[in-house]
Order: C-alpha cells, then sequence, then structure tokens
C-alpha cells in the first residue's frame, strides 16, 4: 500500500500565498473558506492526495485552493487530550458530513429498529443477538488474518466445539470479548480492563503466550506493515511510554480528560483510534480496539450496536481503513478522516442490519404462509421453531442440534430440547441418534410434509 502523500506545510503555504497571489485571487480563496468552510465543492473532506487529483474552483492552482480547505479546519479544530509519538495533540473538526451522520446515529441507534413487530419483539432479541456476536467475532478474526471459513467457524460456535486451529481460537476468544464488553459495559475504563480483554482477545494465539494481557515491550520490535510489499505503514510509540500512554486512554474513555465536549459516537471512534495508533500490544491489537469501540457505545446507551458487525464492512473494504489511519498521521494529527470513515462504517452496518432483518421478515412470513394450511398447529409453533424451520426449507439437509438451537436463541437446554423433538413429532424434521444425543436432519421434501400435516388437519 502506498502512504500518501503529505500535504504542503501550512506555514510555509501561507508565506506564499499572500506573496504569489494579487487581492482579488485572495478575495476568491477566502471566499471559499466562507462558503464551504472544511469541505470541497462537493461536500467531501479530503486529504491532499486525493486533492492534488481534483480540479479546483475559481481557476486556483491546488496548493490555494489546499490553502483555503485547511485554514478553514485549523479555524474551527478541537484539540484531544491524546497526542502523538513526538507529543503532538491529535485534533478533529465537525463539517458538515459529520454532523449530519451523528445526528443519523442517534436516531438509528438509540431509538427502536423500524422493522415488522413480529421479526424482532422483545422475545426474539436474543436472536439477533448471537448472531451479531458470531459475525463480529468472525470478521473481526478474518480481518486479521484467521483462515477459518464463516460457515465452519459459526458451527463452532453455535455446538460449543473447542477450537482446533489457530484462527478457530481467534475466533471463539474475540466471541468471548464481544460476551466480555457486555459484561463490563457499566463499568470505567482501566488499564487493568484493557489488559484483561487483550488476554482473551489473544489467549492461545500468541507464539509467545506470556505477551497475553501484558503490554509489548522494548525487545519487541513492532511496526504496522502491509503485507504486500512489505512498506512500513505505522511505527508506534515506545514500549516505554505505553502505560502513561493508557491511562490517558482510559482517562478520555470515561470522561475525565480536560477538554470540551465531544460526541460520544466521536470519543467511541477515537478510543477505538487510539489504541490502534499505540498498538500497545505484540499481537491483537485492532481486535482489542474494535472490541473498545463497543464497549463506549454501549456504555453510551447505543444499543441497536450490539446487533450489527463493523468488522464485516471492515474486511470488505480494509484499504480503506488503513488508508484513514495513514491521512490522519499525514495531515497534522487530523482524526477527522477516521472519524468520518468509522461514521460510514457504521451506517452501513445499520443498513446491513436493516437489509437482514427485511429479508427475515419476507422469508418467516412465506413460513407462515405455508403453515396456514394448519391452523390448529400454527398457534403450536413458536418463533424459534419457525425461524428453524424457515431456514430448513432452505436448506435441506442441514443438521440441528439442541445444543445449537440453544445457543442460537438464548434459552435453556430444555426449552431447545422440547422446540426440536416437537418439530420432530410433527414428522417435519428427522431425528437420529449420534452417540448420546439427538441430530435433527431437516427433509429434502419438508415443504410437502407439512403441507401434507395441514390436509391430514384438514375437518372432514
Amino acid at each position: 500500500m502506498r502512504i500518501p502523500l503529505k500535504p504542503p506545510d501550512y506555514s510555509v503555504l501561507t508565506r506564499e500565498v499572500l506573496e504569489d497571489y494579487n487581492h482579488e485571487q485572495l478575495f476568491i480563496i477566502m471566499g471559499l473558506g466562507t462558503s464551504y468552510g472544511p469541505i470541497t465543492t462537493k461536500g467531501e473532506y479530503v486529504h491532499w492526495d486525493r486533492l492534488r487529483h481534483l480540479t479546483p474552483p475559481g481557476g486556483l492552482e491546488h496548493p490555494a485552493w489546499w490553502f483555503a480547505l485547511k485554514s478553514a479546519r485549523n479555524a474551527i479544530s478541537t484539540k484531544l487530550p491524546l497526542a502523538d509519538k513526538h507529543g503532538r495533540p491529535f485534533v478533529f473538526v465537525t463539517p458538515e458530513p459529520v454532523l449530519r451522520m451523528l445526528h443519523e446515529l442517534d436516531r438509528d441507534a438509540c431509538g427502536e429498529i423500524r422493522m415488522d413487530n413480529q421479526v424482532m419483539p422483545p422475545e426474539t432479541r436474543n436472536t439477533y443477538l448471537v448472531r451479531s456476536l458470531i459475525e463480529e467475532a468472525i470478521t473481526s478474526s478474518q480481518l486479521e488474518g484467521a483462515a477459518t471459513t464463516r460457515k465452519v467457524a459459526k458451527e463452532m460456535l453455535m455446538k460449543g466445539r473447542k477450537p482446533r486451529t489457530h484462527g478457530e481460537h481467534m475466533i471463539t476468544n474475540n466471541y468471548r470479548a464481544m460476551q466480555f464488553i457486555r459484561e463490563i459495559r457499566n463499568d470505567d475504563l482501566t488499564p487493568e480492563l484493557i489488559l484483561e480483554l487483550h488476554r482473551i482477545v489473544t489467549v492461545n494465539t500468541l507464539e509467545n503466550s506470556a505477551a497475553a494481557g501484558r503490554l509489548r515491550t522494548e525487545l519487541d520490535d513492532i511496526h504496522v506493515v502491509d503485507a504486500t510489499d512489505s512498506t512500513v505503514l505505522h511505527t508506534p510509540p515506545d514500549a516505554s511510554e505505553l502505560e502513561t500512554r493508557l491511562q490517558k486512554i482510559c482517562d478520555f474513555a470515561n470522561g475525565q480528560s480536560d477538554c470540551p465536549f465531544i460526541h460520544p459516537a466521536i470519543r467511541a471512534i477515537l478510543l477505538h483510534f487510539a489504541l490502534a495508533y499505540d498498538h500497545p500490544f505484540v499481537d491483537g491489537n485492532g481486535r482489542t480496539a474494535r472490541a473498545l469501540f463497543y464497549w463506549a457505545m454501549a456504555r453510551e446507551g447505543y444499543w441497536l450496536m450490539e446487533y450489527i458487525t463493523i468488522s464485516r464492512i471492515l474486511k470488505d473494504a480494509p484499504i480503506q481503513y488503513a488508508r484513514a489511519f495513514l491521512y490522519t498521521e499525514t495531515d497534522d494529527n487530523d482524526t477527522t478522516y477516521f472519524i468520518i470513515h468509522q461514521l460510514n462504517v457504521i451506517r452501513k452496518a445499520i443498513d446491513a442490519l436493516h437489509e437482514y432483518i427485511a429479508h427475515k421478515s419476507e422469508t418467516i412470513h412465506a413460513t407462515e404462509k405455508l403453515l396456514r394450511t394448519v391452523p390448529e398447529l400454527q398457534a403450536q409453533i413458536n418463533h424459534r421453531q419457525l425461524a428453524l424451520l424457515n431456514h430448513a426449507l432452505k436448506h435441506p439437509g442441514n443438521h440441528y442440534r439442541i445444543q445449537g438451537h440453544r445457543r442460537a436463541h438464548n434459552v435453556t437446554y430444555d426449552t431447545a430440547r422440547t422446540d426440536l423433538l416437537k418439530l420432530a413429532d410433527l414428522g417435519w424434521l428427522d431425528k437420529h441418534k449420534a452417540g448420546k444425543a439427538y441430530v435433527f436432519i431437516a427433509p429434502a421434501d419438508m415443504y410437502d410434509r407439512i403441507k401434507e400435516t395441514g390436509a391430514n388437519e384438514k375437518p372432514i
């Protein structure tokens, strides 16, 4: 990956603009800042590396255009109580696109999900929560190199099987870490909690097992390197600074730093950024940082975040994720690039959840339509059985186990057992013994079996 071209030095650029442009041109330059502020005429917050390839407005040259944007950004930027490895503070700006996305996030992630009440009433939320925890555990691990397929990983987590490979250990750890985040979401963040989170994320996955749950040392030569061409993208702060920096991160996360009000979502995103920037561990930094983002959002009441997965979106476009970090490092520690990137990721993740639920609504209604041929039995089928039937109709031959059904819906073993035995008694699932446990198999002719049951149940 190519490192973005660093923008012109602002102090030098200021002198050059004042010397090289006449009053009329300076009026145009300053007018851009008045009319558009820190964004382009198309409403984008762009880095110099991209801006230099765009067509400047008003016949200006690129340096003058950048000067106008940078001047507007400097005028409204907020300094953070977090600094880079050279002691220079990180900053951020809240241009119109950021304000709009924050409004949408407050509206959509703190309120109710707009959906069919039959698909997501309170009693079915556990099902969606388990799905999201599994999805985030898998994709967050794959983002960091886990080589396990989604199907195998999901089956492992659903059945409670012990991990067998390095990738499966990563995924199991991530699943436990997300559960841990739910447990501590009302607690203040401390260095000890971050170390414990890292231990959960990395246990049984590191070459040196003693590195799980501890900060890296001076002996650990850590750099962020592009896997394709070995380009060094980032060298984190010295290990000797990590204890102090970790405490500052915790103070910032807990709102104990001396700084102006920061929107909770921006604070959560910056917590993610700060830990990833410091890279305090030999491995597992990205997974730990993303888990802390979920902690911060849950702590502030963004309950919908428990049902989405940001890592799936990041996995689909990893270069954009890395570039957001590099834009910040090369442009005077301006974290706005990372904030905008993450807000877009959150928006896509929320949209994906709504799409999934809409699809689930359609398929569940299709199954219900089929079950209407058995009105006497329809009332006896609960939402968990209905969801399983819907899945089984699409996946003939699929195996279902009591433990997997229990985990999928977060119910007791006895409840899960009753659900599956009832479907087997109706003849809609085939029941077989596998050792001491039952295995329930979706028959290829399930649709016809349900129709036949309906015909038999109709009054003569």
